[in-house]
């Protein structure tokens, strides 16, 4: 969510050794995000009486008196589940603070806020999702036909500046399973430059909401049309994403990609709270941030808050890495 001017110098040092070394390449995981999405359910699903539950809505967190505890949560439609150890929000701080109620518990919301004064959202998204025809295309990523590419329209603008860059990604040139046979899947999107406020207030079902969609859906077209000029006649299936679908599917508030910070201003706090107990927080509002890689850090984090000293040395023992 930053540029290299805001961005923490460890992380652009870890990045630049990392991706330059030789033979390195950009990984995929076989399967799509879906494979991993699976494999952390699995996660969850393996253990004795553990379960996923989806489209479950969270309306608020519960607490003991004096709100010094978090119990549990109540879902929408009045249902309540208790904690017997904690509960754990991935919800991003702005949406997190939403479900604690001010007499509820008074400290901890003082806290929030607090933290939240610290930071800044960052913009959302604008997502082109293409299942197109692929006769004539080629089955396997060159340099002349990457299986990504990015598009800049004005380099002296910025490329933070809205919907100036974009990227594509034709995962199924690498993975033939993530499309039918003969065809491709195709993802193209503007990199958290897309502000909210364009946003704001209106009603996904009307008119001028479908219109605006096709109309800032232009920039990510063109920039598919680059290597495929014909994408729009071969396009089967189009499905377009705004920050209100952001706000909508993911619970994002305000559709952010996350906090911002910037690195002159400290990091990002960690899964507990002062003033309560039993709620801890993970994903990319707490340490150490947004990507998928600094998320799942924070998870873990978040877990082994929750689990005893020895349990958590038996996790290190289980996830040793083996001998080279």
């Amino acid at each position: 969510g930053a540029t290299t001017k805001d961005a923490p110098t460890t992380l652009m040092a870890y990045m630049l050794s990392d991706f330059y070394r030789d033979g390195v390449c950009l990984d995929f995981p076989v399967g799509g995000t879906e494979s991993i999405i699976g494999a952390l359910v699995r996660g969850v699903t393996k253990h004795r009486g553990c379960e996923l539950m989806l489209n479950t809505h969270v309306d608020e967190l519960l607490f003991g008196e004096g709100g010094g505890r978090c119990t549990g949560v109540r879902l929408k439609g009045g249902r309540t589940l208790r904690a017997t150890k904690a509960v754990v929000s991935n919800a991003d701080l702005w949406t997190t603070r939403k479900l604690v109620g001010e007499a509820a518990a008074p400290a901890l919301a003082a806290e929030l806020d607090q933290r939240i004064g610290r930071l800044e959202r960052c913009e959302s998204f604008l997502h082109l999702h293409v299942g197109l025809e692929a006769s004539g295309l080629p089955t396997s990523p060159s340099e002349t036909f990457p299986a990504q590419w990015a598009v800049v329209s004005d380099w002296e603008a910025g490329v933070d500046a809205p919907r100036n860059m974009v990227l594509v990604s034709l995962p199924s040139l690498l993975d033939p399973s993530l499309a039918p046979e003969g065809h491709h899947v195709l993802h193209a999107y503007v990199p958290a430059t897309e502000p909210y406020s364009e946003w704001e207030g209106l009603n996904r079902n009307s008119a001028e909401y479908r219109a605006k969609k096709a109309e800032a859906a232009e920039v990510l077209w063109r920039a598919v049309e680059r290597q495929i000029p014909d994408v729009r006649e071969r396009a089967t299936v189009t499905m377009v994403g705004t920050p209100l679908t952001h706000e909508r599917f993911l619970r994002r508030d305000a559709g952010t990609y996350g906090p911002f910070l910037r690195a002159t201003d400290g990091q990002l706090p960690g899964p507990k709270f002062s003033a309560c107990d039993g709620l801890l927080c993970c994903g990319d509002s707490t340490f150490p941030g947004i990507g998928m890689p600094a998320v799942a850090a924070s998870g873990m984090l978040a877990a082994h808050s929750i689990l005893s000293v020895r349990q958590h040395l038996q996790n290190l023992d289980t996830l040793k890495l083996p001998p080279k």
